[in-house]
């Protein structure tokens, strides 16, 4: 489902990261197909300086269909940026994306805190980040954060998940699976 980034998966990824209603989301904009690959190619060297981890999301047959990435890394803590092309909306690769993601950063990388900056206006996200069991609305316990994302004008919440939350979520779920067995 997760690959590490690849420059050949850029044509495809672009295609869908293009979509306006997906590029106003996206971190990573880029003007043009060869825009998209140079930018890639610099955030491959970043993730190997240590302050971004980046990944592709596939479909189940194998297809690039958005990627999820951990940015400004420092301190064992990013921010998470998502994005699915809209033909792949809705199907449940966001939450399984997330999943993977997020035990890989946990397990694996020695993260302890990933935090999203998601827009108010962005109602889809917001609904989407509030149903995840590991996922706590953090304006209020990181305010000096808060603060710096909306230094502008407030136009963001921030949602926060520690790798204790993730973790006991993750075991709260396999116990449901096992009981339901």
């Amino acid at each position: 489902m997760l690959k590490r980034r690849d420059l050949q998966d850029c044509h495809a990824l672009y295609e869908l990261m293009s979509d306006p209603s997906v590029m106003k989301f996206v971190r990573q904009k880029a003007a043009s197909a060869e825009e998209y690959l140079f930018s890639t190619k610099a955030l491959m060297e970043e993730e190997q300086n240590g302050t971004v981890i980046s990944r592709t999301i596939l479909s189940d047959f194998g297809q690039p269909i958005g990627t999820i990435n951990l940015f400004d890394v420092q301190q064992n803590a990013g921010f998470l940026g998502t994005w699915i092309g809209t033909p792949f909306q809705g199907l449940g690769y966001n939450s399984k994306a997330k999943e993977q993601f997020l035990s890989e950063l946990f397990f694996e990388l020695s993260i302890e805190k990933v935090f999203m900056r998601i827009r108010k206006v962005n109602e889809k996200s917001l609904r989407a980040a509030s149903k995840l069991p590991y996922s706590v609305l953090a304006n209020d316990l990181y305010p000096a954060l808060y603060n710096e994302i909306n230094r502008d004008q407030e136009v963001y919440d921030l949602f926060c998940i520690s790798k204790d939350m993730f973790l006991f979520a993750m075991l709260q779920q396999q116990n449901q699976e096992e009981q339901a067995m």
